[in-house]
């Protein structure tokens, strides 16, 4: 039987081929055939298109109202629904795909389709106004602001509320600085509060969401979504940097030990965490010999604010800021892995669960030795799930690959 996702794509190509070739028709009718003919043509085919696009959004919005995800406490953080706590224990969970395919099939609908995307925001479902304003966000739909101002203002979710700021800031919504402002010092939510900021500033610097976050959006294949297992050679892939330069996988092993290690966002303490090791280890790392990359899944703002480069955010687990330090002491790549595009076929499920009013990837860790196969590849049922650095290097240094978080989380 064909799956679903897959239908939909026929049904957008078909919807596009249809179109492309009721157009033509009317191009060559507007030579030959009198002008009130062509305008009703060509108001038929307008109709069309905006069933067709209508169709499409609610065929997304249906799947997310049918899937059971696991539920979200008030603190914004995903619960398993089996266990009972934060994470989620099964590896194979397909929430992740659900939610992420419906972003992306959002995102190729596309500008036409920007007006009922913005119904979404109104939706009794929390995950269908959830895709709603992040999808809003990464197409950058100006004609959509007063919408998110409003769900941003009024909506009962942070889970809400978090994405209408952070697509606000993407839009670069001068209108919306007032709002954001006031969000970001009222907001009952600390995280919604925190994203208030983050917007603001990253619409008084013009740093938007670029083309290249909805391009990797619309790229994600189904097909790709995988996972790597120790004896595997890994992907090759090539990332940007935050300072704009590419990293490519295959050209920076030279028969060295590769460390990849996917992080969530700078409101992370875990991840700040892992910053502070790769800085105090740094000897250690080049005396083994190790090519160390961090990886986030966010655009250029969001992974320039998690090495410091731009707002200096106050955090409520750190007492000093970070700013100066990272300036001057990081010194490995971090790079922007916008989507998830390379993080599927790694098997980190982007978007997995929800931290602080944010859908985040899995934490990952990964090891490849000098020969370019996979020895270590570690996936967390929980934000806290992964080796430290030292950890890794240990495993380096011993060649012994065997690990297991003292608290991962088990259904068994």
């Amino acid at each position: 039987m064909m799956h679903q996702y897959e239908v939909l794509r026929m049904g957008i190509l078909m919807t596009e081929s249809i179109l492309s070739y009721s157009l033509r028709i009317i191009f060559i009718a507007a030579i030959v055939l009198p002008p009130g003919f062509v305008q009703t043509e060509a108001s038929k085919v307008e109709e069309s298109r905006k069933m067709a696009e209508k169709i499409v959004v609610n065929e997304v919005f249906e799947r997310l109202r049918e899937h059971e995800f696991h539920p979200v406490d008030k603190r914004s953080f995903t619960v398993d629904r089996t266990l009972q706590t934060h994470g989620i224990s099964d590896m194979y969970d397909p929430d992740w795909r659900v939610r992420v395919l419906a972003i992306r099939d959002l995102v190729r609908v596309g500008e036409p389709a920007i007006p009922h995307i913005v119904d979404g925001l109104e939706d009794e479902d929390v995950q269908v106004r959830y895709a709603s304003a992040t999808a809003l966000g990464i197409l950058r739909a100006t004609d959509a602001v007063d919408a998110l101002k409003r769900t941003a203002r009024k909506d009962e979710d942070p889970l809400v509320r978090s994405p209408a700021v952070v697509a606000l800031g993407h839009i670069e919504a001068d209108e919306a600085l007032g709002l954001l402002l006031e969000l970001s010092e009222d907001d009952s939510s600390v995280d919604v509060r925190h994203q208030a900021k983050l917007s603001a500033d990253q619409i008084e610097k013009r740093m938007g969401a670029t083309p290249e976050l909805a391009a990797a959006w619309r790229a994600l294949d189904q097909e790709d979504f995988g996972r790597v297992y120790p004896g595997d050679p890994p992907p090759d892939f090539a990332l940007p940097d935050t300072e704009g330069n590419t990293w490519r996988l295959s050209e920076k092993q030279n028969d060295q030990w590769t460390l990849l290690i996917w992080v969530f966002a700078d409101w992370c303490p875990v991840c700040h965490g892992e910053f502070q090791e790769l800085m105090e280890f740094r000897d250690r790392i080049e005396a083994l010999d190790v090519t160390v990359a961090t990886i986030e899944c966010h655009d250029l703002y969001r992974s320039r604010v998690m090495v410091g480069q731009e707002l200096d955010p106050e955090y409520r687990f750190a007492d000093e800021s970070f700013h100066e330090q990272y300036r001057e002491s990081i010194w490995w790549p971090h790079l922007m892995d916008r989507a998830g595009l390379v993080g599927v076929q790694y098997g980190i499920d982007p978007m997995a669960y929800s931290v602080h009013a944010e859908y985040i990837n899995r934490p990952a860790t990964v090891i490849i030795d000098p020969d370019g196969i996979v020895r270590l590849a570690y996936f967390g049922t929980y934000w806290g799930d992964r080796p430290s650095i030292e950890e890794a290097l240990d495993m380096i240094e011993h060649e012994s690959f065997e690990y297991t978080h003292p608290q991962r989380l088990s259904a068994d």
